[in-house]
């Protein structure tokens, strides 16, 4: 067949190819939708503007005005003046099991996680790929590489300098975001990690390493510390009393709060992450209310076997004064203008069910005295920021602004009258992708149908 025949018919097979199977996702032009009459929460200060519209046009806020047009072949979502646009919510301390896991977090009104560690490699390339194609239904992931000096648990161990800088080469070539520091490393070794992870572009986050201690861990460039109990482990002066269990003076706030100020240091708080840990110490019991929970439904048949294996059921003592530290601690820290972001690490703790263990989170923030303004910019705003600040690369997120992501979440009524309000989203927007109430619904069922029939 001469050459100018075989191409023509290539041509033409690619073309029927094409109309067979369909564009792939990454290549669609997406149309341009445009929300109308909607109360905008933009979370770049307390404010809210109202009968507004905001244009989304390739997965980005092109534009928001009181009064659009809407362009040719746009959707058009009508608030009907009643409804309030916000940012989408990010849960900064997750571990992604499964494609189950992402879609109930997305039915959340969650559209931005920080995995923070052993989640499968399928999760880390192929999963976070396809949300961003957006043929799997989830929040945009970050990722976080978790490692450790030795086997105590679980984690990957890096024994030397040598290998932790090994180690940050392979989390940089495999995609991950940030190298999460565990408590057994030495110093020597997190030393290297740290200083490996800055000059390829990383950062480090995560708990109190014993070795090093949070002050000089956070000197060697630690950019977030990944729970509020570390600075009990690794920071606070606890009583002399032999009281393992000891909550520190109150006194020990003040220097916390003026260390973190001059460090610019994030931290993530994770109020409900240690209320759940407290409330299951010793209690059997506890953990069985739990798995009772409306969201337990949510959760999968191997979460459900690890809630019941609970190590903390079968603690002794009480975790009450340091629960109630913390409280106060989280509310210093708010107060003093701390970078906080809202973490919950479920669903590894028992009680910690993904998307619901997000708003019992910001419900457990407010309680402690902190605005409710101040408690949606942890799962908001705040993140924005330190994405931004960390991987400066990202799309920036948090925020209802021209050329932000278009992570949006519709709602009913205004979030800083009633944060619960966030629990029955009218819809998510991820990237420019529109679910509406019936999909979420959707996402919601068919976790359920999947994990009943795995049981």
């Amino acid at each position: 067949m001469p050459r100018i025949f075989a191409r023509f018919w290539a041509v033409i097979l690619v073309a029927i190819l094409g109309a067979l199977i369909g564009t792939p996702a990454a290549a669609q032009s997406a149309p341009d939708i445009l929300f109308v009459n909607v109360n905008v929460v933009p979370m770049d200060q307390e404010r809210v503007l109202r009968g507004h519209s905001v244009l989304v046009r390739n997965g980005r806020i092109a534009a928001l005005a009181p009064r659009l047009t809407a362009p040719k072949n746009a959707q058009v979502i009508d608030g009907g003046g009643t409804a309030y646009l916000l940012p989408g919510l990010a849960d900064m301390h997750v571990h992604v099991r499964d494609h189950e896991m992402l879609a109930t977090l997305l039915a959340s009104g969650v559209t931005t996680v920080l995995d923070m560690g052993e989640a499968p490699n399928a999760i880390v390339g192929r999963t976070r790929a396809a949300v961003e194609r957006g043929t799997l239904p989830g929040p945009r992931v970050f990722a976080a590489l978790a490692v450790d000096g030795s086997e105590r648990y679980g984690h990957l161990v890096v024994p030397s300098p040598e290998a932790a800088r090994w180690v940050v080469q392979l989390a940089k070539a495999n995609g991950y975001d940030f190298i999460k520091v565990y408590s057994g490393l030495s110093a020597e070794t997190f030393a290297a990690l740290a200083d490996e992870a800055t000059s390829s572009g990383l950062s480090i986050v995560g708990h109190n390493v014993e070795s090093t201690g949070l002050e000089r861990q956070i000197a060697h460039g630690q950019g977030m510390v990944a729970h509020l109990e570390e600075f009990l482990y690794g920071f606070f002066r606890l009583p002399e009393d032999g009281d393992p269990q000891a909550a520190p003076d109150d006194s020990e706030i003040s220097r916390a709060v003026a260390f973190l100020k001059r460090s610019g240091t994030t931290v993530t708080a994770d109020l409900a992450t240690y209320q759940a840990i407290a409330a299951q110490w010793g209690k059997p019991e506890q953990v069985q209310d739990y798995l009772r929970l409306p969201a337990a439904r949510y959760l999968s048949p191997g979460d459900r076997i690890d809630w019941r294996r609970s190590g903390y059921q079968r603690r002794t003592g009480s975790l009450d004064r340091r629960a109630a530290f913390l409280g106060r601690f989280v509310h210093a820290l708010a107060a003093s203008g701390v970078p906080l972001i809202a973490g919950t690490d479920a669903p590894t703790i028992a009680g910690l069910i993904a998307g619901d263990a997000l708003h019992r989170n910001l419900a457990a923030l407010e309680a402690a005295g902190i605005s409710r303004y101040e408690v949606l910019a942890t799962a908001t705003r705040q993140p924005g920021l330190f994405i931004k600040r960390t991987r400066p690369q990202s799309e920036p997120f948090g925020m209802i602004a021209e050329g932000s992501r278009a992570d949006l979440l519709l709602v009913s009524a205004n979030p800083l009258d009633d944060l619960s309000v966030l629990q029955r989203p009218l819809g998510v927007m991820t990237a420019g992708r529109w679910h509406d109430a019936p999909a979420l619904a959707g996402l919601r069922d068919g976790v359920v149908q999947t994990y009943a029939t795995a049981r």
